[in-house]
């Protein structure tokens, strides 16, 4: 059994939580996923401004406050923090004049050599985990890397600790799915969680603990935290997490294709789910990249309607604009909520317009765009305000997914003593592999399961909030948005029976109307009580370029739950 714990799911995450864990309990390693395509395009800024950077500077941080008692402690430290520039975050660490020996890995960083993006901000394939293991086998106090799979920092650790070969695909695809479900830190202890009103009080008093994974030699593994931590492990806290920013029943990764169908989930103790079953097979014979450019300025201006009369307001104040506002720019108006009659405050008598543009051009996004905004300040509807003074322009950037072969991307393991060490291509690849590049959907697709044995609820329904009978968990995958939705433990198998066979994509538009033309992926996931849905292009060109209201379909699941459906009335 090798214990591991995480202490970041992203570049911001508390700040304390590494020395927190470090003294929290015993771990054989602590992990710490920094990376998102968000965070690629601002390392990727900050490299354009200063070279020597385009790592985590947060890590670099932390290590200096808590590396003492790591090694004190003979916890190893594994982390993505190095971004652009493991090199330079591998150097940095070593200056920090410490005893720790430092290893990364790298073999990522595509910028300049993808034919498809030749003037890509930032181009990094992702690797798996095989360099990780490598270089703890080789000695190694802290392992950085460049863009690995946010799973590979934990199943890295579970490699070199079990032995696993190349071809261990079930224990491989096992300590993904715990490298999954801890990766993303506290969300798996009951933050953003649906059913956090189910939390004791002084679970949500205390601040939520960081989770730890005990992976075993089969790669079965359990999902705890520290005693005396906030928060909660439950089987409802880890399926919201299995469910987050996954697109199919097949998980991709560099080093093994997950089944997600097969896992199995149980509770074995307090704060203590068992993952099993879990099966896997080769990975594919490409590797994905994450590209980000530079895709021209953007600038908004939000104005504030209150009281009567708001559609008239906001229809008046936009025949003004459209009128004066240059030809050129991609203009984009919010969508709004006409405030309850008689609110008792103003603010709740008043309601946002958002006017966004974008444009290649900053100027064109600048004074051009808030001038005229601004000059109807006495010349508009009653009551004209805006939130904020005119802003400058902000550049954006644009995600795109492509995918190399995997000699383009040679993963290198840099060793403590000044070696190098190539890590050897997988044994086999899948038959079916990824598209050689990736193309928005135009229809819909639907994974087919077996039937139920439970039968579906007839009867008289009730018109009630999806949220009385299903939990959810939403997020970004480039453009696209993932909602998983599952029915919660405690509640009967035949409302998991409806919703699996209710849930198509022709009820997710009627569901959610912004998606009324977009393609739609359903993938039922029944040991999971749930279903995982896909709908393509609702972000856009990605949270970066994205002038959606929740460009990272953070809400989203929450606004699905919201939404009233027709629900048997034996299932409430």
């Amino acid at each position: 059994m090798i214990t591991i714990g995480n202490c970041s799911g992203f570049y911001g995450d508390r700040f304390s939580a590494m020395r927190d864990m470090l003294e929290g309990g015993r771990l054989d390693v602590l992990t710490g996923d920094y990376l998102a395509e968000l965070t690629m395009l601002i390392l990727g800024k900050d490299a354009l401004k200063d070279p020597s950077t385009g790592y985590a500077k947060t890590f670099l941080r932390q290590v200096a406050d808590s590396i003492d008692l790591a090694l004190q402690r003979d916890v190893k430290i594994v982390s993505n923090a190095g971004g652009l520039n493991p090199a330079g975050l591998a150097k940095a660490i070593e200056a920090l004049g410490t005893r720790a020996k430092v290893a990364y890995v790298d073999g990522d960083d595509l910028r300049g050599r993808l034919d498809s993006h030749p003037d890509a901000l930032t181009a990094n394939a992702y690797l798996g985990a095989f360099g990780i293991a490598h270089a703890l086998d080789s000695g190694a106090d802290i392992v950085v890397t460049g863009r690995v799979t946010d799973a590979s920092v934990v199943v890295g650790p579970a490699i070199a600790h079990h032995g696993w070969k190349r071809d261990s695909y079930d224990e491989l695809a096992g300590a993904v799915v715990a490298g999954h479900v801890i990766e993303c830190g506290t969300q798996a202890t009951g933050g953003n969680f649906s059913g956090f009103l189910t939390m004791s009080p002084q679970a949500r008093a205390r601040p939520l603990g960081f989770p730890v994974a005990e992976i075993a030699v089969d790669g079965s593994s359990i999902i705890t935290k520290q005693d005396e931590t906030g928060g909660t492990v439950t089987v409802d806290t880890v399926t919201a997490q299995l469910l987050y920013e996954i697109q199919g029943p097949h998980y991709l990764g560099p080093d093994v294709t997950t089944d997600l169908t097969s896992i199995r989930l149980q509770e074995v103790g307090i704060d203590r789910v068992a993952i099993t079953g879990v099966t896997g097979t080769p990975p594919p014979a490409t590797l994905k990249v994450a590209v980000n450019s530079l895709g021209g300025y953007r600038n908004s201006t939000e104005f504030v309607l209150t009281g009567l009369d708001i559609d008239a307001k906001a229809a008046w104040l936009r025949d003004q604009l459209d009128a004066e506002l240059p030809i050129g720019p991609d203009y984009t108006w919010s969508t709004y909520r006409v405030p309850a009659p008689d609110s008792p405050t103003e603010e709740g008598a008043a309601c946002i317009l958002r006017l966004s543009a974008r444009a290649a051009d900053a100027d064109a996004v600048g004074r051009a765009l808030t001038a005229p905004a601004i000059e109807l300040a006495l010349a508009s509807y009653p009551g004209f305000h805006v939130t904020a003074p005119p802003g400058r322009p902000s550049p954006f950037g644009i995600y795109k997914a492509a995918y190399v072969r995997r000699d383009r991307a040679p993963e290198t393991v840099h060793l403590p003593d000044g070696s190098t060490y190539e890590v050897p291509a997988p044994l086999a690849y899948a038959e079916a592999s990824r598209p050689s590049a990736e193309t928005s959907r135009t229809s819909d697709k639907v994974t087919s399961r077996p039937t139920g044995a439970t039968p579906r609820p007839t009867g008289a329904t009730s018109r009630r909030a999806l949220g009385e009978l299903v939990y959810a968990r939403s997020g970004d995958k480039g453009g696209d948005a993932n909602l998983g939705l599952w029915v919660p433990q405690g509640k009967s198998d035949a409302a998991v029976e409806w919703l699996l066979d209710t849930v198509t994509p022709e009820w997710v538009r009627q569901l959610l109307p912004e998606a009324e033309d977009l393609a739609i992926d359903i993938t039922p996931l029944p040991h999971l009580r749930g279903v995982n849905i896909v709908i393509h292009d609702l972000l856009g060109e990605g949270v970066a370029a994205s002038t959606r209201f929740d460009p990272q379909a953070k809400g989203l699941g929450e606004w699905a739950r919201s939404r009233f459906v027709d629900i048997p009335e034996g299932l409430l």
